[in-house]
């Protein structure tokens, strides 16, 4: 039984922040994938609500002139998936987009409410701080953008102030045109699991060389995280397989996994370094190179 207080469906989002400046205890609920669960657990903090799950200006996927994609973050994973915008310039976010949950879930789970929630293990995390997203931010004192690896502020905490929505998801051209990536989720199960390790990289190659590489992972840290010091010591180098054992090495060095009840500190820096292996492989491959 859910014990709700109150809970209020918002017409806009202009109006979802006045109904969320109105109530300072009020959460916003979209597909409710996450909040039901909170719910349903006797959460006292969800137990106002503001609906935005209908609000059709957040579930746009588009392109600008200048060729910024724009993602709304009341875009469900299977609407994700099947968007030509997406499968088109970025379709490694449809990749990790058919990794969450089963067919019920992506059916009504968004991926502005994967990204909100704060959790390390969003399949949608890795591969937007890869390609550098831009989040957009409404609230009652305007509108801000964030950068999705300042968004992320510890294990389920972001930076979301009480009467902000996040309303846009964006991705500039030089972020994703001529890249080309992969995603891969390690979970215990084939399906309807969390992810132990999530790894997504995108890259973007001329000729025998990697001109720039970007190696992202969930559950390697508290937060999403990118390997900055592995893209820096690969940037413009030969394709080769001693290129490729030098990235499982160093992306050791990059992350910082815990030790849970789901796997060992040890077991998950095993995975990441496989994962780095196949991941950046088939990443070149889609490319169109190949190690030598």
């Amino acid at each position: 039984m859910f014990q709700l207080k109150t809970y209020e469906k918002a017409e806009s989002i202009t109006n979802a922040i006045e109904l969320l400046t109105a109530n300072p205890k009020s959460r916003l609920i979209a597909g409710g994938t996450d909040v039901l669960i909170r719910l349903r657990d006797g959460k006292a903090e969800y137990e106002h609500l503001v609906d935005i799950h209908d609000l059709e200006e957040l579930r746009q996927c588009g392109v600008k002139d200048d060729g910024t994609l724009v993602i709304g973050p009341g875009t469900t994973f299977t609407q994700l998936i099947k968007s030509d915008v997406i499968r088109k310039n970025i379709p490694i976010l449809a990749e990790a987009a058919g990794t969450v949950g089963g067919p019920q879930v992506r059916n009504v789970a968004t991926v502005g409410g994967n990204i909100c929630n704060g959790v390390t293990s969003a399949d949608s995390a890795s591969t937007l701080f890869a390609l550098n997203a831009i989040l957009t931010i409404d609230g009652a004192d305007g509108q801000r953008q964030i950068a999705i690896s300042d968004f992320y502020k510890g294990p389920g905490k972001v930076d979301l102030k009480q009467g902000e929505i996040l309303t846009s998801i964006i991705i500039t051209p030089d972020n994703y045109q001529g890249y080309f990536g992969h995603y891969h989720k390690y979970a215990m199960r084939n399906a309807m699991d969390i992810a132990t390790i999530g790894c997504a990289a995108i890259c973007k190659i001329e000729g025998d060389r990697l001109v720039d590489l970007r190696l992202a992972y969930g559950v390697a840290a508290p937060v999403p995280i990118r390997c900055g010091k592995t893209e820096s010591m690969v940037s413009g180098r030969k394709l080769t397989e001693k290129l490729l054992a030098d990235i499982t090495a160093s992306v050791k060095q990059d992350v910082n996994p815990r030790t849970s009840w789901r796997a060992s500190k040890e077991f998950r820096l095993q995975i990441i370094s496989e994962l780095a292996g196949r991941v950046v492989r088939k990443t070149v491959e889609n490319a169109g190179g190949s190690f030598q």
